[in-house]
């Protein structure tokens, strides 16, 4: 079975609808996040974005330096749909490990979780490498195990600040309390400053 690790399969995952991480709007915990940000020249990722409603989102918002990146093609379809102005050059088809740009902020949705276990400490090298010296990883992770084969793949807290250790600061990770119902209770809300 394929793990997940390939445009193939999750562009078949979009067009057969098998998208049931997909809420449809951007998740309370992140939206609320995003608006206390005051600097709208903050340059912000969002890998695995998916049908990017939180790119979309900010972008509403007068935000203008927002990267989306998936290597789904099916997936940027809502945005490009939703934001024709959305600019081409920040859509970043391929690889996210092979990225080459400097943000300031990465929002991270349901992109961990989709990746092999056996890539979540190149996810947190490469993220310190995307982010420039005072950038933040911000985001929700699991905050259990699956008995399902995933994606996507679960975790808990204690491997989380394991792993995000070694290149950040973590500011702040706890049960978020304003997730979507079905999630609530299940997810965390993490906010990690790259170390200097």
């Amino acid at each position: 079975m394929d793990s997940g690790l390939s445009a193939a399969y999750w562009d078949q995952r979009y067009r057969d609808s098998n998208t049931p991480w997909d809420i449809g709007y951007v998740s309370p915990p992140l939206q609320h996040f995003l608006d206390k940000i005051t600097d709208k020249s903050l340059r912000i990722l969002i890998p695995g974005a998916g049908r990017a409603y939180e790119a979309l989102y900010l972008h509403q918002q007068g935000f203008d330096q927002v990267w989306v990146c998936d290597w789904a093609k099916e997936s940027f379809a809502y945005l490009q749909k939703q934001a024709p102005d959305f600019p081409a050059e920040h859509f970043l088809m391929g690889d996210f490990f092979e990225l080459e740009l400097e943000v300031d902020l990465v929002v991270e949705q349901t992109f961990f979780c989709a990746l092999p276990r056996e890539r979540r400490a190149d996810y947190v090298q490469k993220m310190a490498q995307l982010l420039s010296q005072n950038g933040k990883l911000m985001g929700l992770l699991f905050a259990a195990e699956f008995t399902h084969a995933g994606p996507p793949f679960g975790g808990s807290e204690a491997e989380y600040r394991d792993l995000l250790s070694v290149h950040f600061e973590i500011d702040q990770m706890a049960l978020a309390p304003d997730s979507i119902k079905p999630r609530l209770g299940r997810e965390l809300f993490f906010v990690a400053s790259k170390k200097d």
